[in-house]
């Protein structure tokens, strides 16, 4: 990483009142970009600028009960350029472990190492709460497998025809893995 991507972003948890503040604006959009930019995400496009800020205020209530951790990166501009967030499992049997959800970096920013930045931000923090399991989930050979495998993931499997893109269609995913330090 060069010092100038250190400088010219920078990393930081939301808390669930920042997350409710920036769903409007910067977190929707981000989103939306992600999808019209054909990311496999969990939305249909077009997405809607109501509907993607409705999803960011539920993800800020989540985060109030203490089930999903968000992290943002902010570029040069001061404006969300990239997210992550953790889920933690709530079934009793399972508090060891959580999910990387929606690691979105904004197409204008890519290729720069961004989103191996908040990849590692979250993996930290997850460490430090003493969680020893992440899982994910990604769409079968997108640019994104590329990232978790060179940070260390471990390919669990692929499933046919699990999730539809943003324009329709079925397509694979690939379920990835890494077990923190400590376990």
């Amino acid at each position: 990483m060069t010092d100038h991507l250190q400088t010219a972003y920078r990393i930081e948890p939301l808390t669930p009142r920042q997350v409710h503040d920036l769903a409007a604006d910067g977190l929707a959009a981000l989103l939306r970009d992600a999808v019209h930019g054909g990311a496999s995400v969990g939305f249909l496009a077009p997405l809607g600028h109501a509907e993607a800020a409705a999803w960011w205020r539920g993800v800020a209530e989540e985060a109030a009960g203490g089930v999903r951790s968000v992290w943002a990166a902010y570029g040069p501009d001061g404006g969300v350029s990239g997210v992550i967030t953790l889920v933690r499992a709530t079934m009793p049997n399972q508090p060891h472990r959580a999910d990387i959800s929606k690691l979105l970096v904004h197409q204008g920013a890519r290729g720069q190492g961004l989103g191996s930045r908040l990849l590692a931000a979250a993996e930290a923090a997850a460490a430090d709460e003493g969680l020893t399991l992440l899982v994910l989930d990604t769409e079968t050979g997108s640019a994104a497998e590329g990232l978790y495998r060179k940070a260390g993931w471990t390919r669990a499997g692929t499933i046919p025809h699990y999730a539809l893109d943003p324009s329709g269609t079925p397509h694979p995913t690939t379920y990835y893995f890494k077990v923190l330090d400590g376990a």
